[in-house]
């Protein structure tokens, strides 16, 4: 069964936002972390959310690839630089990495439709 990938990121967000209301110094603090760890210097923001989605299926996390393909797109990322991206995933983690790699595929494809 596939996850609307687009939606799953849209209940994501609003549930962060409804944790952070209730809990605001650490999710602020994630927050400051993921912005300044994203932002443009040595590496792109494209390569690093590139690393981001690598890792979020490495870890077999479905909300990670649902921000970080969308994130990917956002900074520029091509659809072969993605799929690429989940070829290393599998190889740095395995068969369950590669059970995630299809759900980011499928998460890519989606997200295209969007534009």
């Amino acid at each position: 069964m596939s996850l609307n990938y687009p939606e799953r990121r849209k209940i994501l967000a609003d549930l962060l936002s409804r944790i952070s209301k209730e809990l605001p110094d650490p999710l602020s603090e994630f927050s400051a972390l993921h912005r300044k760890s994203l932002a443009e210097a040595a590496l792109s923001t494209k390569v690093k959310e590139l690393i981001a989605l690598g890792i979020g299926v490495a870890a077999r996390c479905d909300g990670c690839i649902s921000f970080h393909v969308h994130d990917a797109l956002k900074a520029g990322a091509t659809r072969a630089e993605i799929v690429e991206t989940l070829g290393v995933a599998i190889m740095m983690g395995g068969g369950p990495a590669a059970m995630y790699a299809c759900d980011a595929f499928d998460a890519l494809s989606q997200f295209e439709k969007e534009g």
